[in-house]
């Protein structure tokens, strides 16, 4: 039984997340972080498309550009779909939009095929690059 002179503690459950608490440690604040310290804004990639690896859309390829037009931001999307949409305003690869989402590029793949699925963006594929660019490429990297 509790005892009725002690202050009793809120309900963790019941305290929004971003108040400050003051009767729990906040977390490290270093970059000494440990190992099984976990960051509560991380989400795993496979709540975002709902456990899908595989892409509606075949034939996306990292290179891929997406564009999206300034009308689909008034659609009715998920964070992420809406952090695409407003990204693609001008066109990006999906490799960017993955490093932009900090998923991996699978997970971007899927998350631009619902988008094209559902008509909010298009894609298109990047230009071929010409066998002088390939070589100069190659000269360049053997440079190093």
């Amino acid at each position: 039984m509790r005892d009725p002179d002690l202050p009793r503690l809120p309900d963790p459950r019941m305290i929004p997340v971003r108040t400050p608490t003051g009767w729990r440690d906040p977390p490290p604040a270093t970059a000494e972080r440990t190992a099984d310290h976990v960051d509560d804004r991380f989400v795993r990639p496979f709540v975002v498309t709902a456990g899908r690896t595989v892409p509606v859309l075949d034939g996306l390829r990292i290179e891929t550009l997406v564009q999206a037009p300034p009308s689909a931001l008034s659609a009715p999307l998920r964070f992420e779909e809406r952090t695409v949409v407003q990204l693609c305003l001008r066109p990006h690869s999906i490799a960017e939009i993955g490093v932009a989402l900090r998923v991996p590029v699978g997970i971007a793949k899927v998350i631009v095929s619902d988008l094209v699925a559902a008509g909010h963006v298009t894609v298109r594929d990047a230009p071929e690059l010409s066998t002088a660019a390939i070589e100069r490429i190659r000269d360049l990297v053997r440079a190093l």
